[in-house]
């Protein structure tokens, strides 16, 4: 009997979550233990969808600055993510498992450990969530024939810590290449806080709510000084309410309509309003020119024609013709038609640019994984996984093997 294969893309703020078979769909998890200040109840993972309360919810995460170092707090949500939303026993079963760009040798070891000694799993594959971005179907999303693979690719993962450049070539990531920007959701989040903080209510306690209001809020300026004299201006095109959760009527908060808007005003309606007006592209503007914050480094399109020109000059144009957004960050209105126009800028004009967002840029890498095992021969996955035995005779040096690093 062939063991089922859970494919778990471990990220900092959600892991995807499932197991491979024909029909199914990833579930996100959120990968932290959350307490409530209302009921003082600890939400692990998946649990978080039970709450009615998210004000001034405490966060423990496992990730600190893209990397996993608490593996108390990981433990349990994976105990719960494997058992209540997998609903696996992991001893009959294998793993894919995504690790961070850069990740440390000394964490690497941990995650083989934990995998292999304490949750027995029969056999593991570790790897970067952009390798298995490179299984999916690529050529359809370029307009290429259906089943053409590109000879290079550059995938560009803006995720909750970091965001990453990551050229490859025939499938494997060329090292040289590889660009980090210390900007990602998180970053985001925070500097929206304080700017709503100063500007109007106290909202550096309000983590999950800040989050939402990014979320439903933002797009990427086409042109931000134009965007800025109109906001200027009252009323404008650019201004929106954002209705907050009073957690009596509402537990989410929502973008209030005009109409909506002139109703309330007439019935002296008590609902606590943030307006959202600059706010709405300055803060994802920090993507684009981390300079804006005081971060001396190049924004995305810089940082992409960066990477490449550290790559072969033969591969130039293949990679610049083969761009792919993934990441939570690639859902932001407006972020992909804004890195092609910053690209056109920059590269030379010999070169076509395209620039494709998947359907899903959060859960592409999950589903390049899923379709791997279900495309793979037996004796292919044998090759690529590490099984439970080999782990147990070799230690981490068999992982390190077979896996790599970067």
């Amino acid at each position: 009997m062939t063991p089922a294969t859970v494919i778990l893309d471990n990220g900092a703020y959600n892991m995807k979550i499932g197991v491979a078979s024909n029909d199914t769909l990833p579930r996100l998890v959120q990968n932290a233990i959350v307490r409530g200040k209302a009921d003082k109840r600890q939400y692990i993972g998946d649990q978080l969808e039970e709450c009615k309360d998210f004000s001034s919810l405490y966060y423990r995460l496992p990730f600190e600055k893209g990397l996993l170092v608490n593996w108390g707090i990981e433990k349990r949500i994976w105990d719960r993510a494997f058992t209540k939303v997998a609903q696996i026993e992991p001893k009959e079963s294998r793993l894919i498992v995504t690790e961070p760009y850069f990740n440390l040798p000394a964490i690497q070891d941990s995650y083989d450990q934990v995998i292999f000694e304490e949750y027995e799993f029969g056999s593991c594959y570790r790897t970067i969530p952009a390798e298995l971005c490179l299984f999916n179907e690529l050529g359809s999303l370029f307009g290429d024939k259906i089943g053409s693979i590109p000879d290079c690719t550059l995938i560009v993962d803006s995720g909750y810590s970091f965001t990453h450049i990551i050229p490859f070539l025939n499938g494997k990531a060329v090292s040289k290449g590889i660009k980090r920007l210390n900007v990602g959701g998180k970053l985001l989040t925070n500097q929206l806080k304080e700017v709503v903080s100063f500007r109007s209510y106290d909202m550096m306690e309000e983590t999950f709510i800040m989050n939402d209001v990014k979320e439903k809020c933002s797009f990427i300026s086409k042109d931000v000084y134009q965007d800025l004299n109109i906001c200027k201006k009252q009323p404008n095109c650019i201004i929106q309410e954002y209705v907050l959760p009073d957690y009596a009527n509402n537990s989410t908060g929502h973008i209030r309509t005009t109409t909506a808007s002139k109703d309330n005003n007439n019935n002296n309606n008590t609902e606590q309003i943030l307006m959202m007006n600059n706010e709405r592209f300055m803060i994802p503007e920090i993507l684009m020119h981390p300079s804006d914050i005081g971060l001396n480094q190049a924004g995305i399109p810089e940082a992409i024609t960066q990477s490449v020109n550290a790559c072969d000059t033969l591969t130039h144009g293949l990679l610049y013709a083969n761009i792919v957004l993934v990441g939570g960050n690639a859902n932001i209105p407006g972020y992909q038609e804004r890195i092609e126009n910053e690209l056109r800028k920059l590269v030379p004009s010999e070169f076509d640019i395209r620039v494709v967002t998947p359907i899903d840029p959060v859960t592409f890498a999950w589903e390049g994984g899923h379709r791997f095992v279900s495309l793979s021969s037996k004796s292919e996955l044998q090759k690529t996984f590490v099984q439970r035995k080999e782990y147990l005779e070799y230690g981490s040096d068999i992982c390190r093997r077979k896996f790599g690093t970067l």
